[in-house]
C-alpha cells in the first residue's frame, strides 16, 4: 500500500460527505487531530482510545470483529448520540476502502452497548472472542456474561455450583483476570458482573420464562441463548453468549443486539 494511500481516500471521504449531505464521517484507522479534515460534520475515530469530544468523537471496539458488525456497532453509537437518524447516511473509509452506510430499520435496539460501561462489554467481549477461536485446552466453551443490574439478576437467578469469587474482588478490567474468566467458562451456567467489571458469581442458572415475558427472538436459538435475552428483558442488564459453535451474540432489552462468528471469514 501506498504511503499516501490512507490520506488519499480520507480527502475523497471527505468529499463524498459533502456531496451525500451525509451525517457523519467515521474513520477506521488512526489519525491525529491536525491530520484530520476541515468539516463541519461530526466526525468518529474508530481505534482504541475512548474520547467525547464536541466535534471529533474517539471510540474503540474490539478489532477483531469484521467490518459489517463494526458498522452496526458504529450506527448504534452515531443513534445513540443523535448524530443520525434511521434512513440517514454516513460515509466510512478504512485504509483501503470508501462506503456509504444507511442506518437500517431496527438498529435503535442496540442501544446501550456505548455506556458506561462499554469498556466492561469490550474486555468480556475480546475474551469471549478469544475463547470462540481457541476454546479451552482445545475444548469448545459455552458460557453466558450478564453485565450491570447485577442485585436484580442475582435474584432473578440461582447458584448451580458454590460461588468460585466469593469473597475474591476479581474485576474483568485487570490485565491478570482473563486467564481466571476463561477457566471458570467451562462451569456450567453464567457469569453476573457490575457495571464497574466486579465479577459477581459464576456458575448462575438464569430463572426465565420466556412464553411469560415474549421475547422476540430469531428462530433456532437454544436455551442459553433464551436464557440470556431473558434476562435483560426482565433487569437492565445486557448479556453475551457464546456457544460451542464459536458464534458470539449480544442481547439488551431481550433483544439480539450482534451476532458474530470469529471462526468464519465473512
Amino acid at each position: 500500500m501506498a504511503k499516501d494511500t490512507p490520506k488519499t481516500l480520507l480527502e475523497t471521504a471527505t468529499d463524498l460527505v459533502n456531496k451525500l449531505n451525509a451525517k457523519a464521517l467515521v474513520i477506521f484507522f488512526e489519525v491525529s487531530s491536525e491530520s484530520l479534515p476541515e468539516s463541519e460534520t461530526p466526525i468518529v475515530i474508530v481505534g482504541s482510545t475512548f474520547e467525547m469530544g464536541e466535534k471529533v468523537k474517539r471510540v474503540s471496539i474490539p478489532r477483531t470483529l469484521d467490518l459489517d458488525n463494526s458498522l452496526n456497532l458504529i450506527s448504534a453509537f452515531l443513534m445513540e448520540h443523535d448524530i443520525v437518524q434511521e434512513g440517514e447516511n454516513f460515509v466510512y473509509v478504512t485504509e483501503n476502502v470508501i462506503g456509504v452506510k444507511t442506518v437500517r430499520k431496527g438498529i435503535s435496539v442496540m442501544k446501550g452497548f456505548f455506556s458506561k460501561n462499554q469498556d466492561v462489554i469490550q474486555k468480556l467481549l475480546e475474551i469471549a472472542i478469544e475463547l470462540s477461536v481457541e476454546g479451552r485446552e482445545g475444548t469448545p466453551v459455552g458460557t453466558i456474561f450478564v453485565v450491570g443490574d447485577s442485585r436484580r439478576v442475582m435474584k432473578r437467578s440461582h447458584p448451580m455450583i458454590p460461588n468460585p469469587f466469593k469473597g475474591h474482588k476479581i474485576n474483568v478490567l485487570e490485565r491478570n483476570s482473563k486467564e481466571i474468566i476463561k477457566e471458570f467458562a467451562q462451569l456450567d451456567g453464567a457469569f453476573v458482573i457490575r457495571e464497574d467489571g466486579r465479577i459477581v458469581a459464576a456458575g448462575r442458572y438464569l430463572k426465565v420464562e420466556p412464553k411469560v415475558i415474549d421475547l422476540m427472538l430469531p428462530p433456532g436459538l437454544g436455551s442459553r441463548h433464551i436464557a440470556a435475552a431473558g434476562i435483560t428483558k426482565l433487569t437492565k442488564a445486557m448479556a453475551i453468549t457464546l456457544s460451542e459453535s464459536g458464534t458470539i451474540r449480544i442481547f439488551k432489552n431481550g433483544l439480539l443486539l450482534l451476532e458474530y462468528n470469529p471462526r468464519i471469514r465473512y
